[in-house]
């Protein structure tokens, strides 16, 4: 048989970029552990061995690491039922070792912030106006916010996660975020600078997403969570993996033009396109926006609300269509405030999601409201913290 020889573009493909490292390894392996610490509970470091398929030797010496840096504990012994000998010593994280700092940017009126800790559990919360701040302002009020929740914490905090608006990088830094006068802005690195502790900053619709995967019970198989408040996100988990995008912007929703002059059969309830902070007209978020929503049922009577709100939730379903059955997703998660999201607008948005899809995607499809209450998304920049201090997601 004749050998085929690879061309150079599949060799350039297959080519390894960087070498695999020692401590590459061990941050892998440390990270694995503390996984599955994280949802399974204390184990043995037998049952940790037989889970990760490392060596004992190996296990021993990344619990003896972790113990010293004050994230795992020793438990005491635990016979396992139907084995006999001697119990292994369960082994545990340590989850009032640490704390987090978590800041939700998504509201128009509001910064919401939390000390949690390891667990999730929230211990503090506190908030701050926005007061219509934009640019430096902004930036110096979610600073003074921070501040103050880190002086609040009664541990050692591992770290501060920000769920902002906008297009964000992996670094932290806002490419752009037209609602807050952010363009080009290295966030985290001036927010570390201050703090003087690791800071992780993300889209706020993919920590949402991240707060709802990790402690909402949703599946990662097929997940989009919608965030509505200032402006309108999604974020996207795709077989349990964040959906970044190829300039970061997978999920940016908000604006997709949802309201045209030309479409005259839908046109009528929601007027005609109005003006978005990003410099286009129609754009989703100029109509499913707390603002633009309040706007819309100002002085109306309930039923004429409900009304006003179902012609929005039906334009959400028409954007929702193409993108739930181009990735076959089975759960899509509003977050934002119920009075307007849940009733008729969510469900006029599912009636024209199915009227638009097949019914292979839409007859399994749920379109609900957070597990996690309005502000979900504080969850999930603890999340963006545990991330990328310890590896757990």
């Amino acid at each position: 048989m004749t050998a085929v020889s690879d061309t150079p573009q599949q060799r350039r493909v297959l080519r390894s970029t960087s070498k695999v490292l020692p401590e590459h390894a061990r941050a892998n392996n440390r990270a694995m552990v503390l996984q599955l610490l994280f949802h399974a509970g204390p184990c043995s470091r037998a049952d940790l061995a037989r889970a990760t398929g490392l060596t004992r030797v190996t296990i021993s010496d990344l619990v003896a690491q972790l113990m010293a840096e004050g994230l795992l504990t020793e438990l005491g012994g635990q016979r396992v039922e139907g084995k006999v000998g001697k119990p292994g010593t369960l082994v545990g994280l340590r989850t009032d070792a640490f704390q987090v700092v978590a800041v939700d940017l998504a509201d128009d009126e509001r910064m919401h912030g939390a000390v949690l800790d390891l667990s999730g559990a929230v211990l503090e919360r506190r908030e701050a106006p926005v007061g219509g701040r934009t640019g430096e302002a902004a930036v110096q009020a979610l600073t003074e916010l921070c501040q103050e929740l880190v002086a609040a914490a009664t541990c050692p905090v591992l770290g501060v996660g920000v769920g902002a608006p906008g297009v964000i990088d992996p670094d932290g830094r806002v490419l752009q975020a037209p609602n807050r006068g952010w363009y080009d802005l290295p966030l985290a690195a001036r927010l570390a600078a201050v703090l003087e502790v690791p800071v992780h900053v993300a889209n706020d619709a993919n920590t949402a997403a991240l707060g709802e995967y990790t402690y909402g019970g949703a599946s990662g198989s097929g997940l989009l969570v919608l965030t509505v408040g200032g402006g309108v996100g999604a974020g996207i988990v795709l077989d349990g993996a964040l959906v970044q995008g190829h300039e970061h912007a997978a999920g940016e929703l908000g604006h997709v033009t949802a309201v045209d002059e030309r479409d005259d059969h839908d046109q009528a309830p929601l007027g005609r396109p109005q003006a978005c902070a990003c410099g286009r007209d129609g754009c989703l978020e100029t109509v499913l926006s707390v603002p633009a929503m309040r706007r819309r049922i100002a002085g109306l009577d309930p039923a004429a609300a409900d009304a006003a709100l179902a012609s929005v939730g039906r334009r959400l379903g028409i954007v929702l269509a193409p993108v739930v059955s181009a990735l076959n997703l089975s759960e899509v998660v509003l977050c934002g405030p119920v009075e307007l999201l849940d009733g008729p607008l969510r469900e006029a948005a599912l009636a024209a999601l199915c009227e638009r899809t097949i019914p292979v995607v839409s007859s399994h499809v749920q379109l609900r409201m957070t597990s996690l209450g309005e502000h979900g998304a504080l969850s999930g920049a603890a999340v963006l913290v545990l991330s990328g201090q310890l590896g757990v997601t």
